[in-house]
């Protein structure tokens, strides 16, 4: 039977992980919902300025797509292609034209060769096989008593907190370079620059969460392996 000391802070760790999850989630919901809502003055889809970024970088290996979803939109490297979701797709919004830029600003870190984001892709693999088994080692680490088995899932499990670590400055690399281009390119006036960096800001604050999150829930498995150690 395993014994769980430190039930004050495992429970206070997992309330801590909630409350920022929830508190970073409404702020891109509110944001996301007051930025939709102001049309951009140049009137341009999210689809158009993706592309018009992209052709002023010399990126037209790199294609725009709808893709489904609410806020699904991302930027994968291996096929060169920028997914954007429908409301952002076809939106003519802040928002969307933020969303957008966002998402070329991964495509040209994909063309400069941004170090965090090869460190990234490097550690994608690595963060499957840790995602999939540090948990169940863990678990059976405590119930059968197999201590170091414990601490290994915890060191899987460290892989993702490392992931979430170099994709955090990958994410706020990708926004100022979107913003920067939204300027250079004149698709944006000073006073949507301001509406502009409001929106990725909020998006950026749910990539400090999930970091925050997996680190709470990191420590809280430590402390229950500690807790067994000590009976």
């Amino acid at each position: 039977m395993i014994y769980y000391g430190y039930d004050m802070i495992g429970y206070g760790l997992i309330i801590i992980g909630v409350i920022i999850t929830f508190i970073a989630d409404i702020y891109l919901q509110t944001t996301y919902r007051k930025m939709r809502k102001i049309e951009n003055e140049k009137k341009m889809t999210g689809a158009e300025a993706a592309r018009e970024i992209l052709e002023k970088n010399n990126l037209e290996n790199v294609y725009v797509v709808e893709t489904r979803g609410f806020l699904t939109d991302h930027y994968d490297p291996r096929q060169k292609v920028v997914r954007l979701s429908t409301e952002i797709y076809e939106g003519t919004s802040i928002a969307s034209l933020s969303v957008a830029a966002h998402e070329v600003g991964h495509a040209i870190q994909d063309k400069e060769g941004y170090t965090f984001m090869k460190v990234r892709a490097f550690l994608v693999p690595l963060v499957n096989f840790g995602s999939k088994f540090g948990y169940i080692a863990v678990l059976l680490g405590l119930i059968f008593g197999i201590l170091n088995l414990a601490w290994a899932g915890v060191g899987l499990l460290l892989l993702i907190l490392l992931f979430q670590l170099v994709t955090l400055p990958v994410e706020l690399d990708a926004s100022k370079r979107a913003k920067k281009e939204l300027d250079r390119l004149k698709l944006t006036s000073g006073k949507e620059n301001t509406s502009v960096s409001k929106m990725l800001r909020a998006a950026a604050m749910t990539y400090v969460a999930s970091l925050v999150t997996t680190l709470t829930e990191i420590l809280r498995l430590v402390a229950m392996i500690i807790t067994q150690d000590r009976e």
